[in-house]
């Protein structure tokens, strides 16, 4: 009885995660369209660094494919959804569109929603780890652990770049000091909010966020 439980319980895991994935296809083949359109609009507008942004869009997404394929790593579906949404938000709505002046703080929504992007990366990176290593049993606490770390320190990392390429460039990708601290604090928050999500995950379903298959999460 307890395999046959097991048995069903897996094809559900597969169920839900080919549902989300579609879902997420869906998503992505909207954008690769919205930009398609953007791009003719603005090419026949003559407005031509707005459909140049537009191809930019379809040149990350196929780029971000060419990654997964090259680094033979599926994103699993929450990941792949807040990349998708990243980009829709930041490069979408607030570059091509310009919605930075319409939506307050959209920076820091966009700082936010790193955190709880580089949080997923940093579980993927264990989740590979995992696998490459046969690493059964590997508690879920530490993965979680590592995966917040990893993210509020690639936060902190994207601010120094920010300052060198300010520095070196006469850029002004910072203003001041304390609109660099609440870009970190915001990227922070994103992280910790995901990795509370996780461990509560990882309570319901112990090997739920660690599954060394690829095909479930």
């Amino acid at each position: 009885m307890k395999y046959h439980h097991i048995s069903w319980a897996g094809i559900g895991i597969m169920s839900d995660w080919n549902r989300k994935q579609r879902l997420n296809d869906v998503f992505e083949i909207a954008l690769y369209l919205v930009s398609g359109f953007c791009i003719v609009y603005f090419m026949i507008k003559s407005q031509y660094p707005k459909a140049i942004q537009g191809i930019l869009i379809i040149l990350v997404l196929l780029f971000i494919r060419g990654l997964v394929k090259w680094t033979q790593s599926e994103l699993f579906p929450a990941l792949r959804l807040s990349v998708l949404f990243f980009i829709a938000l930041a490069m979408l709505f607030a570059n091509l569109f310009g919605l930075y002046g319409v939506i307050p703080y959209l920076d820091k929504i966009e700082h936010l929603l790193s955190g709880i992007i580089l949080c997923f990366i940093g579980l993927l990176i264990i989740r590979k780890m995992i696998r490459k290593h046969r690493l059964n049993g590997f508690p879920s606490p530490i993965a979680i652990w590592f995966a917040l770390n990893f993210a509020v320190a690639m936060a902190g990392c994207w601010e120094i770049w920010e300052f060198a390429t300010d520095r070196l460039f006469g850029l002004s990708s910072q203003f001041g000091l304390t609109d660099t601290m609440v870009d970190i604090i915001c990227g922070t928050i994103g992280a910790a909010g995901t990795s509370c999500y996780l461990a509560r995950k990882a309570k319901r379903h112990p090997l739920s966020i660690l599954s060394v298959d690829e095909n479930k999460g």
